[in-house]
């Protein structure tokens, strides 16, 4: 019985394993395009979102992500870093959290697409309490006008700026610098116009203003 039945399997041995063969690519064949499905990793962005107006960022996260995504293939020849983002809301963040999960429900992709995997799937960031002050200006003067004269008095329009930042960012000592005035041979009183500095490049100006006037009155004697 035994030998009957491995005669029966090894006869035209050739002969089937080509049947075999043609059977599969002719399955392969008539399955729908839309029906074979393959997986793809991208590097996309990670966009932060609804970050509470009283809170300030001090340490961002990584921008990218990798995503494993799965389709049909011709769905995913179509998928590149341009339709498939990160979104991280913030709205419930707090001061004491600093590590952020991350899962398939936080990428934006098209519908026909399953998200697989997400690597990281966590991300660290920290956040401060924001903090409104009205700084001062401070000019910046290099130079010295021409012999026989002396500066009188300087002016500053506006004299102060309204710059927001974490708190830890902020402090009273901090003054808004002007970019470089060069008075060097200066004989008659001159208005400037110049640009703001920040004491630190996590502070911002809260209003579009970036520029002041600086008028150095000189006198003779």
């Amino acid at each position: 019985m035994n030998r009957n039945l491995k005669a029966a399997f090894t006869r035209n041995w050739g002969l089937k394993l080509t049947a075999l063969l043609l059977s599969f690519v002719l399955w392969m064949t008539l399955i729908p395009e839309e029906k074979i499905q393959s997986d793809k990793t991208l590097t996309v962005g990670l966009e932060l979102r609804n970050l509470p107006p009283n809170f300030e960022i001090v340490e961002k996260p990584q921008a990218t992500v990798e995503v494993t995504l799965r389709a049909a293939n011709r769905v995913l020849n179509q998928l590149t870093a341009a339709n498939v983002r990160g979104l991280l809301s913030l709205e419930k963040a707090t001061v004491n959290q600093e590590d952020y999960p991350l899962n398939p429900d936080m990428i934006a992709a098209p519908p026909e697409a399953k998200i697989v995997r997400v690597m990281p799937n966590k991300v660290h960031l920290k956040i401060e309490r924001g903090k409104e002050v009205s700084m001062e200006i401070q000019p910046e003067l290099i130079g010295k006008p021409k012999e026989g004269f002396k500066i009188a008095r300087i002016e500053i329009i506006p004299s102060k700026a309204f710059v927001r930042g974490p708190e830890s960012k902020i402090k009273p000592k901090d003054r808004i610098r002007t970019s470089p005035i060069d008075i060097t041979g200066l004989a008659q009183t001159t208005e400037f116009e110049v640009d703001l500095i920040l004491p630190k490049p996590e502070l911002r100006l809260t209003t579009a203003q970036t520029k002041a006037k600086v008028k150095v009155v000189l006198t003779n004697g």
